[in-house]
C-alpha cells in the first residue's frame, strides 16, 4: 500500500478526450437564491457517504486499488474556501469592472517582456500549431499572470469538494476527479498530494483542468512528459494544441464592432458564442458591423456592459474558439484585448 502523500499507480494508456476547458457558465456559477443554506465542504466525512464509496468503485473497475482510493478520501481536507470562490467568480462582474482586472498597462508590460524572453518558442509554437503568438501569450497573462499565480489550492481536495459538497456542479468535477486520478498514474512526475491549482481544480501555466490536461498537453519540450507545471515549453505548446484543436485560424479577426439600433437586437443574445447569424438576420434585428466583412460570414452577438451602457460586438469563429477555454464572453473579450495591446506594445518597441 502506498501513502496518502503519493499516489503512483501503476500505467494507465492516455485517452483523447474531446472536452471542454475550465471555466464554467456564468449563469452555472451565480450565488445561489436566498433560501437555499449555503453550501458546507465535508459534513459528513467522505467515506461515510454512499456517493463516495459508489465512486471508488467505479474507480476500482477501471484498475485503480481501493486500499490506496479509501487512504486517500481518508485523508481529503474539505475546502470551504473554494465552495466560497466558486459562488462568486469574477465573470459575474460587469464588463467595465471585470476588464481593468486584465487589460491594463502592467499586464501588457509584462507579456511583452515575457514575449522577448521566450520568443523563438512562441514562433515554433505558432508555426507547429498555426496559432498567433499573442494569443498564447495573452492566455497565459490572463490565466496565471506568466506563471506567477498557479494557484494555491490542493487539487484533489479541491475536485473532492466540489465533486461531492458542490450540487449545482458535482457531476462536472466528479468526473474531473476521475480524470485528475487517471492523469497522475500517466504521468508519474505529478505527485498527486503536491499538485495545487485553482479553485476550480484547473493546473498549471496555462491552467488546464484534468480532462483537458490528458487531452490537449504536449510534451513540446522533448523530454517525455508533460509538465504544465513546471515547462514552459509544454505550457506554451500545449495551449497552442489547445487552440488547435478547437478551430482557431490564425490570422483571423475575432471581433467586429457593431452598431444597433433600438433593442431588437436583444432577441439574438444567448445560445452560446458559435457564430450562426448572417448579416441579413442581424440588420432584420438592428444590427449592422461597423467594419467591412464578408457578405456571408456569420457572427454571434456580445453585449458587455459599461459604466455609460452597453457596447455590442460581432463574434467570429476565433472569439468563439477562445470561449471554448473559458466560456465568459468577459474572459473571451478580456484575452482578445490582451493579445492587441501586446501586439501594439511590441509595434511600438521596434519603432522606438
Amino acid at each position: 500500500m502506498i501513502t496518502p502523500a503519493r499516489f503512483s499507480l501503476r500505467a494507465w494508456p492516455r485517452g483523447l478526450l474531446l472536452v471542454l476547458v475550465f471555466l464554467l457558465p456564468a449563469s452555472g456559477c451565480a450565488n445561489p437564491p436566498a433560501h437555499v443554506a449555503p453550501y458546507t465542504a465535508g459534513d459528513p466525512p467522505y467515506l461515510e457517504r454512499e456517493e463516495v464509496q459508489r465512486f471508488i468503485s467505479e474507480m476500482v473497475e477501471e484498475g485503480f486499488s481501493r486500499d490506496e482510493l479509501i487512504a486517500l478520501f481518508r485523508s481529503a481536507k474539505p475546502q470551504q474556501r473554494v465552495i466560497d470562490l466558486m459562488t462568486r467568480p469574477a465573470e459575474a462582474r460587469p464588463w467595465y469592472s471585470y476588464r481593468p482586472i486584465f487589460v491594463n498597462a502592467r499586464r501588457i508590460e509584462e507579456g511583452e517582456r515575457f514575449w522577448q524572453e521566450n520568443e523563438s518558442l512562441l514562433l515554433r509554437a505558432q508555426e507547429t500549431f498555426r496559432v498567433n503568438a499573442e494569443i498564447i501569450v495573452a492566455i497565459i497573462g490572463v490565466e496565471t499572470n506568466y506563471g506567477r499565480n498557479q494557484g494555491s489550492f490542493p487539487v484533489f481536495d479541491t475536485l473532492v469538494t466540489l465533486g461531492f459538497d458542490y450540487p449545482p456542479r458535482q457531476t462536472f468535477f466528479r468526473s474531473e476527479l476521475g480524470h485528475f486520478l487517471r492523469l497522475v498514474r500517466e504521468e508519474p512526475h505529478l505527485d498527486l498530494r503536491e499538485v495545487k491549482g485553482s479553485y476550480a481544480g484547473a493546473m498549471g501555466r496555462g491552467q488546464f483542468i484534468s480532462s483537458s490536461y490528458r487531452a490537449y498537453a504536449v510534451d513540446f519540450s522533448g523530454d517525455g512528459q508533460r509538465d504544465l507545471i513546471g515547462s514552459w515549453p509544454d505550457a506554451i505548446g500545449s495551449v497552442a494544441n489547445y487552440f488547435k484543436q478547437h478551430g482557431w485560424v490564425m490570422g483571423d479577426a475575432v471581433v467586429v464592432p457593431a452598431r444597433v439600433e433600438g433593442e431588437a437586437y436583444k432577441a439574438l443574445l444567448g445560445g452560446g458564442f458559435l457564430p450562426r447569424h448572417s448579416l441579413e438576420d442581424l440588420a432584420r434585428h438592428g444590427v449592422r458591423p461597423a467594419a467591412n466583412v464578408a457578405p456571408d460570414q456569420l457572427f454571434s452577438l456580445i453585449e458587455l456592459q459599461t459604466e455609460d451602457g452597453v457596447e455590442v460586438w460581432l463574434g467570429l469563429n476565433n472569439f468563439y474558439v477562445i470561449t471554448r477555454y473559458n466560456r465568459s464572453p468577459l474572459y473571451a473579450m478580456a484575452v482578445h484585448q490582451v493579445s492587441q495591446g501586446l501586439i501594439q506594445a511590441r509595434h511600438s518597441s521596434i519603432t522606438r
